[in-house]
């Protein structure tokens, strides 16, 4: 068990419940909220040491990168500076220029089958991109999600510069909601991606099944050498649907997650930990059972694509409509959660680390219903502290 950290969303000891809506926009999930604590009783606002993360940081909007996307979902950054952009509902992937906001659709990846939650969701570029030009993404087929890499050939004509998919994993249970979705390689050159348990719970405990899961990968799709069960893809289990990872400065994998009844998470990944669900949500489910780092309310989150930079981890929300910034010390939060950009811009997706006090963010106004929403959705250039 490690020790965990509960947000307060309202006034200590004040316990709140009721119907509230994640990624799908359906009311299936109910939340409570407690007083931030280290799992002892301990505050979290105790000294930390001098190389933790001050308590506060901040959040300033530099520039509207680009607007008029449609259901934006993965975001890639290219080695030269411009992001590649997915459209979950268009299976397409666009080419936005960061200097002009100027969008160039390179192609659509075939096969895609949007329904509900899932379509073309998570991209990543692999380790050796300035050798081989490949591209990953993750995608609902009719059938199931899969992971498919294409070669990006700018030299060909817009629209036509992605190769044919080459599917490299394939048999991640789909769903309407709870399709999991994001990809991205680790400081170890492996693919990693999360999944989601399509709301057949009992895939999360099942070892067998790729859904409610942390999967490790070779490049080309095999399980990773040095996987905890084995000759299986499976790095950590007991996830109800994690869309989004990253990595500290010191290699630790981290993962947000939708809860259902109680808490969203934020987690530490070890490799063959099991993280509770449908048995456990939020901290202290168990002896068993992996406890998060920090939790929120669905209202205060319904967590999406996380990155980190400046000592935290920043996570994007969606029914939260905020960003919101968890400063670490090891695999622990040195504070207490602290939120920005409440209701500016909307349902937030994806936010992606651009070196140093720098990120992306992606908002996502397109619900799994094809609703638009309040207005466009857009890429936003942050400076965080």
């Amino acid at each position: 068990m490690r020790p965990a950290l509960a947000v307060a969303a309202c006034a200590a000891f004040l316990f709140t419940a009721g119907c509230s809506s994640g990624d799908d926009g359906q009311p299936d999930r109910a939340r409570s909220s407690a007083p931030a604590t280290d799992g002892s009783g301990t505050s979290s606002t105790s000294p930390k040491p001098a190389d933790t993360p001050p308590a506060k940081g901040s959040v300033s909007v530099v520039r509207t990168v680009t607007e008029d996307l449609k259901s934006p979902w993965g975001l890639a950054p290219l080695p030269e500076g411009d992001l590649l952009v997915s459209s979950r509902d268009e299976g397409t992937i666009t080419r936005v220029d960061t200097e002009t906001g100027k969008k160039t659709e390179v192609g659509s990846v075939p096969g895609v089958a949007p329904a509900g939650e899932g379509g073309l969701l998570g991209l990543a570029l692999s380790p050796s991109y300035a050798s081989d030009h490949m591209v990953y993404a993750y995608f609902t087929t009719e059938s199931d999600n899969r992971i498919a890499r294409m070669i990006y050939d700018e030299k060909k004509s817009a629209g036509e510069q992605l190769g044919a998919p080459d599917t490299v994993f394939k048999g991640i249970p789909k769903g309407t909601n709870h399709n999991g979705g994001r990809i991205a390689f680790g400081p170890d050159d492996l693919l990693y991606a999360g999944t989601g348990e399509t709301y057949r719970t009992e895939l999360a405990q099942d070892k067998k099944s790729p859904g409610g899961k942390v999967l490790r990968l070779t490049p080309d799709g095999d399980p990773a050498p040095g996987n905890p069960f084995g000759d299986s893809p499976v790095y950590s289990y007991g996830h109800r649907n994690v869309q989004g990872l990253a990595w500290d400065k010191d290699k630790r994998l981290w993962a947000s997650e939708f809860g259902q009844d109680t808490w969203d998470e934020l987690n530490d990944i070890v490799a063959g930990d099991n993280y509770g669900w449908p048995e456990a949500e939020g901290e202290g489910g168990g002896s068993g059972y992996h406890d998060p780092i920090a939790q929120w309310h669905v209202e205060d989150a319904s967590p999406s694509g996380i990155a980190y930079a400046k000592g935290s981890i920043w996570m994007a929300g969606l029914r939260g409509e905020r960003l919101w910034r968890v400063p670490l010390d090891g695999t622990k939060a040195a504070h207490d959660p602290q939120a920005f950009l409440e209701g500016k811009y909307g349902r937030l997706r994806t936010v992606v680390a651009a070196g140093g006090d720098k990120l992306w963010l992606v908002t996502s106004e397109t619900d799994s219903r094809g609703n638009p929403g309040k207005g466009d959705d857009r890429i936003l250039e942050l400076r965080v502290s």
